[in-house]
């Protein structure tokens, strides 16, 4: 490969590197913004179970007095069944008793579900309190890696393109002109010869301009696409 080849694949090189570094400062945000985004949503998960149980133990607390009180409502109702006189008055009373029987049992009902829940609740709140110890742990980790690589890319830029500059003058102002007008409107602008053919388009190629392309004494685009075409050891 010739010395002018050599400095062309590095110059592409070095231009995709800027090119990835220069994206970078679009999505690196969005995946911070995506991490914090995990960090609350598993925050606000366990916050929620907590406040969850919280209103179930208050339900829980409520019920038993509200049964507590029913159940005293309910044994002063049957400790009347003894000064009771008429059929008249035994059918009322018994049909309150009944009454506060069923709104004992419903609120007994009412009770278990709510221990029920409590206890999914419990559960819950232990697995939201691991995740969210997790979550935070990890994301945090990316978080920090991600903006230590923000707060470098300015850096590594600067780096590039002082690489790129280097190059640039070892090159011959024709060569880089080509270059430059063929990365503007393609991007890769240097292939290399694959089989006989242009690597970037798949033509193939006449043997006599591969034996110059091989000789690497002129700068050779490809008629099809366009790009520079070189030549590399391993043909």
């Amino acid at each position: 490969m010739t010395t002018t080849a050599k400095s062309l694949l590095q110059l592409q090189a070095i231009d995709y590197q800027l090119g990835e570094l220069e994206r970078s400062k679009g999505y690196l945000p969005d995946m911070i913004d995506n991490l914090r985004a995990e960090i609350k949503s598993a925050e606000e998960e366990y916050a929620n179970t907590g406040k969850k149980k919280e209103e179930n133990l208050l339900d829980k607390k409520r019920l038993e007095v509200d049964i507590d009180e029913a159940a005293e409502a309910l044994s002063k109702l049957k400790s009347q069944m003894t000064t009771i006189k008429t059929n008249r008055e035994y059918d009322a009373l018994r049909r309150e008793i009944d009454h506060k029987k069923e709104e004992v049992s419903r609120m007994e009902d009412e009770l278990l579900t709510v221990m029920s829940e409590l206890e999914e609740l419990e559960e819950k709140l232990i697995t939201t309190e691991r995740d969210r110890v997790e979550v935070t742990r990890t994301n945090g980790e990316q978080l920090k890696a991600i903006q230590a690589e923000m707060d470098s890319v300015g850096t590594k830029i600067k780096i590039k393109e002082n690489e790129r500059k280097n190059i640039l003058v070892r090159l011959d102002r024709l060569v880089v002109a080509t270059y430059e007008r063929i990365h503007r409107g393609k991007g890769s602008a240097v292939v290399a010869l694959r089989k006989r053919a242009c690597s970037g388009c798949f033509k193939a190629l006449p043997p006599q301009l591969v034996q110059e392309i091989r000789r690497g004494e002129r700068l050779i685009t490809c008629d099809s696409c366009g790009r520079i075409l070189i030549w590399e050891d391993d043909n």
